[in-house]
């Protein structure tokens, strides 16, 4: 039996005592063996691994097989269910692969009114595993800088491991097509919807149209996009580890009293401020990651996205982009400066018009699925 499937990212079920449940996947087959299931593919499909997890709804991947090219594997029928996923694992250096699908955008836990909880679907993407350091950062300025791009600020960083600061929006898309440019994939933005002269200079309020959604090479993510990685594959919590935040799992700006869901302490995160200085932001990376292996996904600086302000799933809840025009872009994540609150998965109280920078804001960067 042959059942047609996505290739690069496979999730299965395995139900102990019956066939295995595909759902899209190229050229996977299943079949039964006496009182195993075997799973097979095609020799072509490399740079891959097998994983599986007994729970979905809080996964925890681990390798079953890593055998390259993964031809077959035989599992035996017995409990607990299994759930299996093929793992491409031919991975940007940096990023972190974030598979497909529906997910619930928002919640209902703090009252946030435009955060209503809706079902949103997106295609798998790459995010980068940290916010874009000040070294990365000037690198790629350095490049852009000789290769006609103008920027609106220089940017700024506590140190070379610490996330770029005072970069507006425009400043974060064409650096992303700089980023692009340097390393020879295509960029991502456009002047207009012609898509053929790249986005290097001004402050242009692109449209969805200017967008090469199947480019290559690096861009912002979409609000939707952000959320889903965000969460690290669970649903409904508040944070991407679960309901309570404290200043050992993210960089924010304790305040205990105004939230019970703050364990604090209050005031900056000693990690990033030293003395108590400002700004306060810290290293990447300096806390645990989320279920995805992406870490200051809460705090440290809050992340532009690409998307205008506006209501969830617009204009469609298929890989929503937003609205064409609007006021302010979306920032998510909250930041150093930034209480408990703001640090939540579906907090949408951040946001800006694209010409703001300040010390609390940065980004991370997107691909698309290669």
């Amino acid at each position: 039996m042959k059942i047609k499937l996505r290739p690069l990212f496979v999730v299965l079920a395995w139900i102990a005592g019956g066939l295995p449940t595909l759902a899209q996947v190229t050229g996977l087959g299943i079949a039964p063996a006496g009182n195993q299931t075997v799973l097979y593919w095609p020799a072509t499909v490399t740079n891959s691994v097998l994983q599986s997890t007994t729970n979905l709804s809080s996964p925890n991947w681990t390798t079953f097989s890593n055998a390259v090219p993964l031809t077959a594997v035989s599992v035996t029928n017995t409990s607990p269910v299994l759930f299996f996923r093929l793992y491409n694992t031919n991975t940007p250096p940096g990023m972190t692969l974030i598979s497909g699908g529906a997910f619930t955008m928002g919640d209902t836990l703090d009252g946030e009114v435009d955060a209503t909880p809706t079902n949103i679907t997106v295609s798998a993407f790459y995010m980068d595993t940290n916010l874009t350091t000040y070294g990365l950062w000037t690198n790629v300025y350095a490049y852009a800088a000789t290769n006609g791009y103008g920027f609106d600020h220089a940017g700024s960083g506590k140190g070379t491991d610490h996330p770029v600061q005072i970069v507006d929006w425009y400043d974060a898309v064409k650096w992303c097509n700089a980023r692009s440019e340097m390393e020879g994939l295509t960029p991502a933005y456009y002047t207009d919807g012609t898509q053929t002269t790249v986005y290097r200079t001004g402050d242009l309020n692109l449209t969805n149209g200017c967008v090469n959604w199947t480019a290559d090479g690096y861009r912002l993510p979409t609000e939707a996009e952000w959320e889903k990685a965000a969460r690290g594959g669970l649903s409904g919590q508040r944070f991407p580890w679960g309901d309570t935040l404290s200043e050992s799992q993210a960089n924010y700006t304790g305040a205990t009293s105004s939230f019970s869901y703050d364990l604090g302490p209050d005031g900056y995160n000693a990690v990033g401020s030293v003395g108590g200085t400002s700004p306060a932001t810290s290293p990447v990376g300096s806390f645990d990651p989320n279920g995805y292996g992406l870490f200051d996904m809460a705090g440290n600086v809050a992340e532009w996205c690409w998307d205008w302000r506006a209501m969830y799933g617009q204009p469609t809840n298929i890989n929503p982009t937003g609205p064409d025009t609007g006021f302010d872009r979306m920032l998510r994540g909250g930041s150093w400066s930034n209480g408990a609150n703001s640090a939540r998965c579906a907090s949408r109280d951040l946001s800006g018009t694209p010409n703001s920078a300040n010390s609390s804001i940065g980004f991370r960067c997107a691909r698309g699925n290669l």
